[in-house]
């Protein structure tokens, strides 16, 4: 199911476009700040953002470019009430898609997410190539030069977080709470060792590498 990450701080808004996402298929996250929302995106692999631009805290032309830094094909849709020509001018040097003003038609909002899904390839597969890697996430496989390489289904998961999000460093608590079961008694040390279980897997792989940030926790780095 394709997966929205709303990010709203007038509360009754933010519930009524979420709610309106869900009634037409889609899985919708609604956060009322940025800081939040940085949280979801580090334990969710959202298809498309939406956005409002005057927020307390961190406002939306930060949040988009701080987005767009971690992941360059995510698209966002700034949803706001400035119709000025230098906040457009603003959000799309930040690195958004598309821009709305409110008070906004849901029923345009609707048509503009799918345009943008289709796009982004997103709506008819979830592939992600790095390197000579790709991998689907409909289909839950990892295949280099046309061979499958066997993974099981927190490998593959371990994967795609990584690589979704290059240089990113994500700490073994962090992969412990979003790939393991609460009720699991596994230390954090589990992860280390379904690392070293994926650098051998992907040791005939290029483009990228996964790196050990000492003392954290590990990242993917591309070549």
């Amino acid at each position: 199911m394709t997966k929205i990450l709303v990010v709203e701080d007038d509360a009754d808004l933010n519930q009524s476009v979420c709610s309106f996402l869900r009634r037409h298929g889609y899985e919708v996250t609604g956060c009322l700040l940025a800081n939040d929302a940085y949280n979801a995106l580090y334990n969710t692999l959202f298809d498309l953002i939406i956005s409002d631009i005057m927020m307390p805290q961190t406002d939306g032309f930060a949040f988009a470019a701080t987005v767009r830094k971690i992941n360059q094909t995510i698209p966002i849709i700034f949803m706001t009430a400035r119709d000025d020509f230098a906040a457009k001018q603003q959000g799309f040097a930040a690195g958004i898609d598309d821009y709305m003003v409110k008070p906004v038609d849901l029923d345009e909002l609707l048509l503009r997410i799918a345009a943008l899904l289709r796009r982004a390839n997103i709506a008819q597969s979830k592939r992600l190539t790095v390197g000579s890697l790709t991998l689907d996430a409909d289909a839950v496989t990892a295949t280099s030069g046309g061979k499958e390489i066997a993974l099981t289904a927190r490998e593959f998961n371990l994967t795609y977080k990584l690589l979704s999000y290059p240089n990113k460093t994500f700490t073994r608590i962090q992969l412990m709470d979003e790939f393991w079961d609460a009720d699991s008694n596994a230390s954090p040390r589990a992860v280390d060792v379904y690392i070293t279980k994926l650098r051998e897997k992907f040791s005939g792989c290029s483009g990228f590498e996964i790196v050990t940030v000492r003392g954290l926790g590990y990242k993917a780095v591309l070549k």
